[in-house]
């Protein structure tokens, strides 16, 4: 099993970086995929996350608007489409599999104990 995470790289404010999150090993139209991400210092955070069909889609409170999340389930691959930038949005991004996103209050939300499969991240770094 394997969720492998890829795209990152510096970006300049206002820029937009597209991530991909490849999957094998698993049967990938019976997961949702959500992407969390990770800043030094901070707590982790859920960004987005999709249904296993692409048919429902849960923000994180602090990208809406601003990211978007897609996923094509012949290619097994989820990409996470970040335009907008911030030097907020500096974090190490990962994306990981579940039976459902977890949701609270309307946003998705990390709660890793509901994850079935998680995958190394891929660095963004937001900077002028």
């Amino acid at each position: 099993v394997q969720l492998q995470a890829s795209g990152g790289g510096l970006a300049q404010p206002g820029d937009s970086l597209t991530l991909s999150c490849k999957a094998s090993g698993f049967i990938f139209d019976h997961y949702t995929i959500g992407w969390f991400r990770q800043a030094p210092g901070k707590q982790p955070e859920g960004v987005l996350c999709i249904s296993n069909s692409g048919g429902s889609t849960y923000f994180g409170d602090s990208v809406k608007g601003r990211f978007s999340i897609s996923r094509d389930n012949a290619k097994n691959t989820v990409w996470l489409q970040m335009n907008s930038l911030k030097p907020e949005d500096t974090a190490v991004y990962y994306c990981e599999a579940s039976s459902q996103c977890t949701v609270r209050d309307g946003s998705y939300i990390y709660d890793p104990d509901e994850w079935t499969y998680w995958g190394q991240g891929t660095q963004v770094t937001v900077s002028s």
